[in-house]
């Protein structure tokens, strides 16, 4: 046997445990991977802002805690006005209840179905073991939901300290990073990051003010046709409707509209009335002007990047999918040579023409496809 052989067995070996090593840790740190990537997106998102303030003679680390002491204190804000707004609804949908079951009832009725308080009473007294078991089970599962809880704010936390320290840090962390990089290759890759941090921070902030323009716009309709809660409930709608893609706008018009639907129907039907024509009005008015400097995607790209950021990482991936798609989108379009294109159908556009050419077009094609006649 060559000698080159044992050699080439021995490397294919070594490099089949180093695979195999290499995906057992990937696997077993996961989560801790998945933590490190979420607090690094935020670091680049706050970078814009930190270094506005480090140019002007603040230190990056009291700068980085000015900014999160103000993202602090918005969120607890939020939560502050929320959880009335939940304990008040939850309330008052628990009083109407029986306004609401004796309305069911009357309207099934109609169909031949019994759905009265005696059959109620029958229907829980039958279940009543059911009910007990899955009061037992739940018991039960309490501690686990406990665990849960602390798990959810020990990740929070460890978020919250990398964020800081890659953000405070942040000069120093690429000056290491890029050490190990060769000199013709350090400026490809900052600029790479240039590209991240200016469409990421572009993206949040830009997302910022048209929450804030969305907010106002809710709180001032609900406030006119006198739905409760409407600072909270425009709040609400403002931040969901910027942060989450693509169904954002709906899913937080949802609170709005069955907070409204307790109140009447007619409310309601105007809450949805207003959340539709808000979303024309920032799709094709707002949203163009704000995003022109800082993000553009194609509504399919980001309904896209968003399913394949979910995928992968939950609700954090769909969060940064946007952003790290517009990064990308930059990327190709810095580093790679786009061409001329040849004369094609396949390019062309059609061209509305107005009702009366369209008439005159129409009468030529007959005329040109009419034969003469000639006699005999």
């Amino acid at each position: 046997m060559p000698p080159w052989v044992g050699r080439l067995l021995r490397e294919i070996v070594i490099l089949v445990v180093i695979a195999y090593v290499a995906f057992n840790l990937l696997k077993t740190l996961r989560g801790f991977l998945i933590l490190l990537l979420i607090s690094s997106f935020l670091s680049i998102a706050l970078e814009p802002a930190v270094a506005f303030l480090a140019k002007r003679g603040w230190r990056r680390g009291i700068a980085t805690a000015v900014i999160f002491s103000i993202a602090s204190v918005v969120t607890v804000a939020f939560i502050a006005l929320m959880v009335p707004l939940v304990v008040d609804q939850a309330r008052k949908l628990i009083d109407r209840t029986p306004e609401y079951l004796n309305q069911l009832s009357s309207f099934l009725a109609n169909f031949g179905i019994d759905f009265s308080g005696d059959a109620l009473r029958t229907a829980i007294t039958s279940a009543d073991s059911s009910l007990q078991s899955l009061a037992r089970d739940l018991a039960g599962d309490a501690f686990g939901v406990g665990s849960a809880l602390l798990s959810t704010i020990f990740q929070g936390l460890t978020i919250l300290l990398f964020t800081f320290y890659m953000t405070a840090d942040g000069p120093k962390l690429r000056r290491t990073l890029l050490s190990v990089v060769a000199p013709e290759r350090q400026a490809e890759v900052l600029r790479i990051v240039e590209i991240a941090i200016d469409k990421t921070g572009g993206y949040f902030y830009s997302r910022a003010l048209l929450a804030a323009v969305a907010a106002f716009a809710t709180w001032l309709w609900l406030y006119i046709v006198g739905v409760p809660f409407a600072a909270p409930l425009g709040i609400w709608v403002g931040v969901l409707s910027q942060f989450v893609p693509v169904f954002g706008t709906y899913l937080g018009g949802i609170l709005p509209i069955l907070i409204a639907l307790l109140e009447s129907p007619r409310k309601a039907i105007l809450v949805v009335l207003f959340i539709v024509a808000y979303q024309q009005f920032e799709n094709y008015l707002i949203a163009p002007k704000i995003t022109a400097r800082t993000m553009s995607l194609h509504p399919a790209v980001a309904f896209g990047a968003a399913i394949v950021g979910g995928t992968l990482l939950g609700a954090p991936g769909t969060l940064m999918a946007l952003p790290v798609a517009a990064t990308i989108q930059a990327f190709v379009s810095t580093y790679f040579d786009r061409h001329v294109l040849v004369e094609s159908e396949l390019f062309a556009e059609p061209v509305l023409e107005e009702p009366g050419k369209r008439a005159e077009t129409r009468r030529a094609k007959r005329a040109d496809n009419e034969e003469p006649t000639t006699d005999g």
